[in-house]
């Protein structure tokens, strides 16, 4: 049986542990696909996950800064098991060989993701913290998306891939 997170029971502790716990799975999301990408010699899509796992990391920090100032070294009380892929990418959303432009996209779908999730929990009666802290992170959602949308205007168009740009070399049998 799954657990269930009922958000309108959450006060402010928790909510920012949901939201370290939401950050720290799309930064290991984000690493994961870095790898990938690095494994298959696109090295474009890679630098650019591996820039959002940076960002995903940085954002994750400051959220636990500000709980530590607020609850010390409080225990969790939610946990990983209460949430999936709020913001980390899905994993069906990308391939291998994939250009910048693809993974620009992709990490754009992430943001949006987050921000729906974000936007449909402030429907919710929420505590006037916990609502607070939401909108602060839907804000946070825009301001990413933002950054994305400038990174998309730079990329360069996507060319007509040749799969044999891609393919290994023969190994001696």
């Amino acid at each position: 049986m799954t657990k269930q997170l009922d958000l309108t029971k959450l006060d402010l502790m928790d909510a920012l542990d949901l939201a370290i716990l939401i950050e720290q799975e799309a930064m290991e999301r984000y690493e994961e696909l870095t790898a990938v990408m690095r494994e298959h010699r696109t090295e474009e899509a890679a630098s650019f996950f591996h820039f959002m796992a940076k960002a995903e990391a940085k954002h994750g920090a400051d959220l636990l800064t500000e709980r530590s100032k607020l609850f010390g070294r409080a225990a969790r009380r939610v946990d990983r098991s209460l949430l999936w892929d709020v913001e980390a990418p899905g994993y069906e959303t990308v391939h291998d060989f994939m250009t910048l432009r693809e993974a620009l996209k992709v990490a754009m779908d992430a943001e949006v993701k987050a921000y729906d999730y974000f936007d449909r929990a402030l429907k919710l009666p929420l505590a006037p913290a916990v609502k607070k802290l939401f909108e602060e992170l839907r804000e946070d959602e825009i301001a990413h998306q933002d950054m994305v949308k400038k990174e998309l205007a730079k990329a360069p168009p996507d060319e007509a891939a040749n799969p044999e740009d891609f393919a290994d070399e023969p190994v001696a049998q």
